[in-house]
């Protein structure tokens, strides 16, 4: 991928609970504190299938040393490709499919989570992606000082291709509740 792919990739990511939850092996468990994702090399740990419209999710980086983000994107009505399917997108489809993020959040290994779009909560039922398009091998201290500084865009920082082409997406469905 190249590196204007990657920068208008990372525009979608830059633009922009009480309830029950399903666990990853279909049960129900009380959400009364957010929703904690961890996130890792290169995936989402913990997130369940489904949640009640109006829970709210945190992030855990646990990554040895990569900055992760968790982008939450309501697909349309009309939209019925799985993720997997969005992620070969090229840029510009993708763009066009996913439109504005509902919730961004950003982690640092071992740091607090950083709410760049939103509170983490999301809000309108649906079919939700989630993905990570923090460039591979970024330093995290490198993209957040420069993301401070950019007025207008995703940072313009060196790196490999976002974390969701190595399989940092997921899907989630929000319930009517």
């Amino acid at each position: 991928m190249s590196a204007g792919s990657v920068r208008a990739l990372a525009v979608i990511a830059l633009i922009g609970a009480v309830g029950v939850a399903c666990s990853d092996d279909g049960t129900e468990v009380a959400a009364e504190e957010p929703v904690e994702v961890v996130l890792v090399d290169f995936a989402f740990e913990g997130l369940p299938d489904s949640v009640p419209a109006g829970t709210a999710f945190t992030v855990v980086n646990e990554a040895p040393s990569e900055l992760h983000e968790l982008v939450a994107f309501r697909l349309p009505d009309d939209e019925e490709r799985p993720v997997e399917e969005l992620a070969h997108l090229s840029p510009g489809e993708l763009v066009g499919t996913l439109g504005e993020p509902a919730a961004v959040i950003l982690a640092v290994p071992g740091g607090d989570p950083i709410h760049a779009v939103g509170d983490g909560t999301l809000t309108e039922p649906g079919r939700y992606a989630l993905m990570c398009f923090i460039p591979t091998g970024v330093d995290p201290d490198v993209y957040l000082a420069v993301a401070a500084e950019t007025e207008e865009g995703p940072p313009q920082v060196d790196g490999g291709p976002p974390h969701f082409v190595h399989g940092m997406i997921a899907e989630i469905t929000v319930t009517d509740g």
